[in-house]
């Protein structure tokens, strides 16, 4: 090799480094919404997000020590190429492979959720990590347990006190830290979201397909997010374990059955869908909506038409809606190096 190709391969490597040091500055440099998304509703002046915070909330997030006998990450319900769902299972498996009530929603675009969980019951992202650690069938710990194990360990009070000044391990900075984690998990980069930049465009039947969600699906499924984060009976009946949904929650008779609208992103990684996972294919879903929808107590008003359950859809039209549901598939989420397991 010649000192001239030596030289140019060398500043090319320099380069390469250089640009690829910018990038991870720049993602650690703190939360960034994304253009065409609306303002977030999490409090970032409360815990703004730090390159050593969510490396700290990243390690935690695949630690087994947060779970009674060091076996349950939070990873492994939410396992990051199921779009941080866990794929395969109806409803939740946990410790000692105990079955939860409920299908392990997406972590995803989170910031732009004002309450958590199927029913609502959390209202501050800081907080929602209590509930999978104290549930019996899910972690089964305690924080108190969790802090204890943290504090002995050889690395952990370093880390903590890089993110937060202080080796003393808090259940404040515990929370904080898998907050920034979850926080920077965004779904952004589809192909719908090209389209909506201005860096590519729908096929015909992708488009078509999308006229007809406008039309049929966006009273709850409304854009940027695909969901308008209301709870709603979509009519799916009562389910094996007579889940009452929100209700569990404010005890409201309105509340009865009724479940958060989940976003539509990625549900080529999320099967089984629903909060008890009862249908498996996104064909099953959609012929739900369109001819098995049932009058049952509080079913939502946009669920009716001319008096009838179900919003008629003929064999064209679903094939169309698949088309454009999978412009929302956001490959790049699912396989992104900074919010794996490393």
């Amino acid at each position: 090799m010649g000192k001239k190709q030596y030289t140019i391969i060398l500043a090319f490597i320099t380069i390469v480094i250089a640009c690829n040091k910018d990038v991870t500055e720049e993602f650690f440099a703190g939360f960034i919404k994304p253009a065409h998304f609306p303002d977030p509703v999490y409090r970032f002046a409360d815990n703004p997000v730090t390159k050593e915070g969510f490396e700290l909330g990243r390690k935690l997030f695949y630690e087994p020590r947060l779970s009674r006998n060091n076996t349950i990450t939070c990873g492994s319900c939410h396992i990051q190429s199921s779009a941080f769902t866990q794929h395969g299972h109806d409803v939740s498996h946990g410790i000692d492979d105990r079955l939860g009530r409920r299908n392990s929603l997406p972590i995803m675009n989170l910031a732009w959720i004002p309450n958590y969980m199927w029913d609502g019951g959390i209202f501050d992202l800081d907080l929602q990590p209590i509930a999978p650690i104290t549930a019996h069938e899910e972690m089964d710990e305690t924080v108190a347990n969790i802090i204890s194990k943290l504090q002995v360990h050889p690395e952990y009070p370093k880390l903590f006190k890089n993110a937060f000044g202080s080796e003393t391990i808090t259940t404040a900075a515990f929370m904080k830290a898998l907050s920034q984690f979850m926080l920077m998990c965004i779904s952004s980069n589809s192909k719908y979201d090209s389209v909506k930049t201005g860096r590519t465009s729908f096929t015909v039947e992708e488009a078509q397909g999308y006229t007809i969600v406008q039309q049929k699906c966006a009273g709850c499924h409304a854009e940027p997010l695909f969901t308008d984060n209301s709870f709603r009976n979509n009519g799916i009946g009562i389910g094996a374990n007579d889940d009452m949904g929100r209700y569990e929650v404010t005890l409201n008779e309105n509340d009865k059955y009724r479940f958060r609208v989940p976003s539509l992103r990625n549900l080529a990684y999320t099967a089984p869908y629903m909060h008890d996972g009862r249908f498996y294919t996104l064909d099953a879903v959609i012929d739900h909506y369109s001819f098995t929808v049932q009058e049952t107590q509080n079913l939502d008003p946009l669920l009716k038409q001319n008096n009838e359950p179900g919003i008629p859809l003929t064999s064209d039209e679903k094939k169309k809606i698949k088309a454009f549901l999978n412009t929302l598939n956001d490959k790049v989420f699912v396989t992104d190096k900074l919010t794996a397991e490393q």
